[in-house]
């Protein structure tokens, strides 16, 4: 189970950290990531994380701007989020799935996600 939490109203240019919690299994060995699905859009990949050290993808959207970082010993992940813009308004989604991907869209697919939590950027 992912608990997702962190979102918020946010003036363009702010910041926002979200954070996910995972229960009932270790994450270290999943890949993590987010996704994100704005109003009346379809959902997008916003990045995607491999365990053990593994690599880490982007949407170019959001690279140079967004950061993941996890706690295996928490067991809890986390996408720092700076230089928002309105366009990143959306309910963001965390979630983790067994093996190795190399497409910051794969998190869209993984088998275990949490419920959403809203960003509004905005002034």
């Amino acid at each position: 189970q992912l608990q997702a939490s962190g979102g918020g109203l946010v003036q363009p240019g702010g910041s926002l950290r979200l954070s996910c919690a995972a229960s009932g299994f270790s994450f270290a060995d999943y890949a993590i990531g987010w996704f994100r699905q704005a109003p009346g859009k379809e959902r997008e990949g916003v990045v995607c994380n491999n365990g053990r050290g593994g690599t880490t993808y982007y949407a170019d959207s959001v690279n140079g701007r967004f950061t993941i970082s996890r706690d295996n010993a928490k067991n809890t992940l986390y996408l720092q989020m700076n230089s928002l813009k309105p366009e990143d308004t959306a309910v963001y989604y965390c979630s983790a799935d067994i093996g190795i991907y190399s497409d910051y869209e794969a998190p869209v697919f993984f088998e275990s996600r949490g419920q959403g939590t809203l960003v509004t950027v905005s002034s």
